[in-house]
């Protein structure tokens, strides 16, 4: 099997935040702009018997959103255990944010075994997934994400995929990104900002 997403250029550029009353700290991951407005996408959620799900965040809360895959030997368990401590420091507020994982190999990863993955990292994250390549090639696209899997005359399976993670406000648009490397405590910092903003934003 071949998947690919044919992604044009996109255009990226770190920005300053600011907020009424004063400027918000800059943020380490990176802004786009303009911000790709996901609301009217969606994904069935294994974890939550293919209901589907709407990549908007619940208000005042952030959506957390990444491509990957279970059998991934290093980069995925990498940036989910990075969200993870990111979450754990956080206190309180974790309980604003969520996490979904779209799987890019659905083939390998059914139902079962994708919700298991992603809640074994986050209790109660998203397990997304899809049979159809064309829904899912179109959900990649807007995110400015790319993915492959070819499978070998001798049956391995090999894959690549981009590795941010993606995040969402209640408006359905993707604020920032965070490209695979980026420290837990940034994260964290970043979460808590687009948190506060989206407070700010209910208020």
């Amino acid at each position: 099997m071949r998947l690919r997403a044919a992604l044009g250029a996109v255009a990226i550029s770190v920005l300053l935040l600011s907020a009424c009353g004063g400027e918000e700290a800059e943020p380490a991951g990176i802004v786009r702009d303009p911000a790709p407005d996901l609301a009217a996408l969606s994904l069935p959620d294994a974890a939550n018997g293919n209901a589907e799900f709407a990549f908007k965040a619940d208000p005042g809360r952030l959506l957390v959103v990444y491509f990957g895959y279970t059998s991934c030997p290093d980069v995925c368990p990498t940036t989910l255990a990075d969200v993870r401590s990111a979450l754990e420091d956080m206190g309180d507020d974790a309980q604003y944010v969520d996490l979904a994982m779209i799987t890019v190999d659905p083939d390998r990863d059914d139902a079962e075994r994708l919700t298991a993955y992603v809640q074994s990292f986050v209790p109660e994250s998203h397990a997304l997934r899809t049979d159809d390549p064309d829904h899912l090639l179109a959900v990649a696209e807007p995110f400015g994400a790319f993915y492959e899997v070819e499978t070998a005359e001798d049956g391995t399976v090999e894959v690549g995929h981009t590795a941010f993670l993606y995040g969402i406000d209640d408006a359905g648009l993707l604020q920032l990104q965070w490209a695979f490397g980026t420290e837990p405590e940034d994260l964290r910092s970043d979460f808590t900002l687009l948190i506060n903003r989206a407070k700010e934003n209910r208020g």
